[in-house]
């Protein structure tokens, strides 16, 4: 009987609750409004030859690599920034390399990882979730090979110093060290160019949060042009479609709109936060577009009360160290709103709030 390779049947799985999500979705770390009218109206001019033909990536990435100051051959676009998770384990693992993860983190990393055969060693985040600088480059060894480090990290908003990105990959300089900014836009600190110095940085980045593509899956990997060139060569030449590819540009130009969007994201995380200490609810500052907050054995009680207002938030008890979490995304102003209405209502239906702040 055909049966797959031992290290794919013992892979953990992922499976997002994508299905029943009606109302406000507060609970993927989406953008809440969309994407730019520019994307939407190039949208509506894409004709039957842009869908016939095979997908020209090389344009685009022209665009992007401008728009990051970065060179052509240091950029790859990605179906997501799964995909460049996906092409550096296939580029650089063999069975039993080592890859150091943070914990928690989004758990990609470690399932495409595994799938090459290669060890996981996870390294759990220090106090409140802060970036492990000291316990990391400890599980260093010369077995490892891949590093990959989110940042901001999902689920917990937590971000990492660039200087302490640096000492990583200075303390590796045989592995591999990914940086996954998906969230950049809401953070600001980047590694981007470092790898000018230190050619084993590699920088993803997404269009799927600020800019409102999800849909579209389209992602970016950059590095080292000599790495890079090694990425490639397992990389398939049309991974990224057309629709992506045409709409990329417009997403880009429309630099007022991510910006707005961005500005308001920004301003209602620092106003959720506040309302959770005001509330005396524990939370993890965030860098990110979304808030982890703790609310031990009643966050299904308070998950499924926000369902009813109409409000989708993420169960991340699961996740290492997150016991009784929720995770909560943010977007437009009047989506913050509604979010911190329904949150006080749930929060006191649940019975979670002190006495002093029911008044």
């Amino acid at each position: 009987m055909l049966r797959a390779r031992e290290a794919v049947r013992n892979l953990p799985t992922y499976h997002p609750p994508l299905g029943g999500r009606t109302g406000l979705r507060l609970d993927f770390n989406e953008n809440t409004v969309g994407c730019s009218p520019r994307v939407l109206e190039r949208l509506r001019r894409i004709d039957f030859e842009e869908l016939a033909r095979y997908p020209e990536r090389e344009p685009a990435e022209a665009v992007v690599a401008s728009h990051l100051a970065v060179k052509p051959g240091e950029l790859l676009l990605t179906n997501g920034v799964d995909e460049a998770i996906h092409l550096l384990c296939e580029a650089y693992l063999e069975p039993n390399d080592e890859v150091c993860i943070v914990v928690p983190t989004f758990s990609m990393y470690e399932i495409f990882a595994k799938a090459t055969e290669a060890r996981v060693v996870s390294v759990p985040a220090a106090d409140d979730f802060a970036f492990p600088l000291t316990a990391l480059r400890g599980q260093i060894s010369s077995s490892t090979r891949l590093i990959v480090i989110a940042n901001p990290n999902n689920p917990t908003g937590a971000a990492a110093r660039v200087e302490d990105l640096l000492l990583i990959a200075d303390s590796a300089p045989e592995a591999a060290l990914l940086v996954d900014e998906a969230y950049f836009e809401f953070h600001g600190g980047s590694l981007l160019h470092a790898w000018a110095d230190r050619p084993n940085i590699f920088v993803a980045r997404t269009f799927s949060k600020a800019y409102g593509l999800a849909g579209l899956r389209v992602g970016i990997l950059c590095g080292h042009r000599e790495q890079m060139d090694s990425v490639r060569r397992v990389a398939s030449p049309y991974n990224v479609n057309s629709v992506a590819l045409v709409c990329l540009p417009e997403a880009l130009a429309d630099r007022e709109y991510v910006r707005m969007y961005v500005a308001e994201v920004c301003a209602g995380r620092e106003r959720l936060q506040s309302e959770l200490d005001r509330l005396g609810i524990r939370y993890w500052p965030s860098r990110a577009n979304f808030v982890l907050m703790q609310l031990g054995d009643l966050n299904l009680a308070f998950i499924g009360g926000m369902r009813e207002r109409g409000i989708l938030v993420r169960d991340r008890s699961r996740d290492f160290g997150c016991q009784g979490c929720v995770r909560i995304t943010l977007g437009s102003a009047d989506h913050t709103r509604r979010l911190l209405g329904a949150m006080r209502e749930t929060l006191e239906a649940i019975g979670a709030l002190r006495q002093e702040t029911r008044s």
